[in-house]
């Protein structure tokens, strides 16, 4: 065929698509060749050498993540003259690198220690270089903590901050020995524009970025036994967990991981999904007051189009690169503030608890959620609304303390009282999920009918593709709704913060018609966020993706309004959508960040 090339590779003939590398061809035929800077989800780079190959006819070795395979090439991967040059290579990045890997957090985690064990380095060929050099470990964020004395330089994280999500907080500084990975004037991650978002953290090889984690402070609390640790689960979790626990990339977990929270010791197991779902009753209460103010009331001052807010990366995004657009930001705080700021309200109010002693816990697929619990707007229960955030992946490493064989554990339910959701939350997990749960809820309370799709599965909005449009018709409409009669409610659905740009780039010119914009930092959603469990590849997201909307077609309840405790909450609490006290513990503004 016209558009495939043949090579061989160690005597194995092999066809493959042309403009695919020598690297592609040897996955093609389960061939290993290691790599380090290579990553599934960026450009080439050809940084690190570890993926050289040798080419008959041609002197030098050839990274073979770069190599464009040709028509006739004859490859070897496993020739004395790689193997020296790998082991070489890696031996350099060892002589560089702070190697007390049983106190690292990415012990047994990590890709250089991996290939180092492969390659059998039990002893140093070159000068151990790291006393001499003046390393910086930069732990000022909640969220996430850089460790130069661990970066090899593979420069990942640099792509994956540009390519992926278009901040560029990191970048490479100076030339030769003294090349680094920096920030803005060597500033703190903490005050430079970095979203948190953790997607470097994900796609480093080594422990030079990881999540900031809380583990003690949560084992302390839990055995304090003077306080009230309660802890919520996003809906990404469920979905990924398993993966670090043993279990294959799309597994639903949900009732082993309330099961596992338990026998950790929380004294109440509840779900973020339950506040998801009071997400869609407050956000999409709010759009439809947009809409009458911008249509009936013919309100100049009113902002659309409205973009969801659950997300704490895209805030922080939106907070530096475009906070002339902060109004336009629902005003609804995430699920998981939402869950922190009724736990020391409602929830201590009918548990008879004294907030002060309850201690909230959140387990979020995310790094960025931890920046967030700590933001200074989210104390409106009169503390701080979520103590301590975990990542799924700090979760795993909980259970595995516990010694708690998590395969074997039986399906529990998660305990009443802001424990009870619908499927629409689930798929809150998923890119399009929220565009999704909001759709089939505002359109049911105008219309009096469920959404015109079959199954309530709105497919337009679902799938990897970076920005994806749909458009709802609304007709024959409850008089209370008239001014929307015939109204085409536009919306686009954006994740990844690349495709977050191009978005907002389409509002500020002007080319854009859309009134509901939902908008995730990390690439899929939730489901491939920073605190997911490593690898997160394409493949790994499809599955995830695939298991969230398995979740949501076998729940009883689909649609958020029809939850029971969902209702309970407004009939005892809130009293209604938008209500005072809603606006009280459930909204909040967000604050204009600078450029740098």
């Amino acid at each position: 065929m016209a558009n495939t090339v043949k090579i061989n590779i160690d005597g194995i003939d092999v066809s493959i698509e042309a403009g695919k590398t020598v690297l592609d061809a040897a996955k093609k035929l389960n061939i290993h060749i290691p790599t380090l800077c290579y990553h599934e989800d960026l450009c080439v780079a050809g940084n690190c050498r570890v993926c050289v190959v040798e080419q008959e006819g041609v002197k030098n070795l050839v990274a073979s993540c770069a190599m464009p395979a040709q028509d006739g090439m004859v490859i070897h991967t496993n020739t004395h003259k790689v193997r020296n040059a790998r082991r070489h290579v890696i031996e350099l990045l060892l002589s560089e690198h702070n190697a007390d890997c049983t106190k690292c957090y990415k012990n047994t985690r990590c890709e250089l220690q991996d290939l180092a064990g492969e390659m059998v380095i039990n002893e140093h060929m070159f000068l151990d270089l790291v006393p001499d050099k003046n390393y910086t470990i930069d732990n000022l964020s909640p969220a996430i903590i850089k460790d130069d004395s661990k970066c090899i330089r593979c420069q990942r994280c640099v792509r994956t901050c540009d390519e992926l999500q278009h901040v560029s907080a990191l970048g490479v500084a100076y030339k030769g020995e003294h090349m680094k990975i920096s920030t803005f004037f060597e500033n703190p991650m903490y005050e430079v524009v970095c979203t948190n978002c953790g997607q470097c953290v994900i796609r480093c090889p080594t422990g030079a970025l990881v999540e900031k984690n809380y583990l003690d402070n949560v084992w302390d609390a839990i055995y304090d036994e003077d306080k009230h640790v309660i802890v919520q689960t996003a809906p990404a979790t469920r979905i990924a967990l398993g993966e670090d626990l043993g279990m294959e990339a799309g597994s639903i977990v949900t009732g082993k991981m309330a099961a596992a929270l338990r026998r950790l010791g929380f004294d109440s197991v509840l779900d973020t999904d339950f506040t998801a779902d009071l997400t869609i009753m407050e956000e999409g209460t709010e759009l439809l007051t947009r809409l009458k103010r911008a249509l009936v009331d013919k309100d100049p001052t009113v902002k659309l189009p409205m973009t969801t807010s659950c997300s704490p990366g895209w805030i922080k995004f939106i907070e530096h690169m475009y906070p002339e657009y902060l109004e336009n930001v629902s005003t609804c705080k995430s699920p998981q503030q939402m869950f922190g700021a009724l736990a020391k309200t409602y929830y201590a109010q009918k548990r008879g608890i004294d907030p002060s002693k309850i201690v909230s816990v959140s387990i979020m697929p995310c790094t960025a959620k931890k920046f967030e619990a700590n933001r200074p707007e989210m104390r409106d229960s009169g503390y701080q609304d979520v103590d301590m955030g975990l990542t799924t992946r700090e979760l795993a490493v909980m259970i595995k303390q516990a010694g708690i064989d998590f395969k074997e554990l039986p399906d529990e339910k998660f305990d009443s009282l802001m424990g009870k959701s619908s499927g629409a939350a689930v798929i809150f997990g998923a890119t399009g999920g929220v565009m999704e749960a909001a759709l089939r809820t505002a359109y049911e309370i105008v219309t009096g009918r469920e959404v015109p799709f079959k199954n309530l599965n709105i497919t337009p909005v679902r799938g990897m593709e970076g920005v994806k449009e749909a458009a709802v018709k609304i007709e024959n409409v409850l008089p209370a709704w008239s001014f929307l009669e015939g109204v085409e409610l536009k919306t686009v659905v954006a994740h990844g913060l690349t495709n977050a740009n191009k978005v907002m780039q389409a509002v500020k010119n002007g080319t854009a018609d859309w009134h509901f914009i939902e908008i995730m930092a990390c690439p899929g959603g939730c489901l491939g966020g920073g605190g997911q469990p490593i690898p997160t590849t394409p493949e790994i997201r499809k599955k995830r993706a695939e298991a969230i909307y398995r979740e949501d077609e076998g729940m009883a309840i689909r649609k958020s309004h029809e939850n029971p405790e969902i209702k309970q909450i407004y009939e005892e609490f809130l009293e209604e959508p938008l209500s005072h006290k809603s606006h009280w513990l459930l909204h909040t503004h967000y604050q204009a960040r600078k450029r740098e």
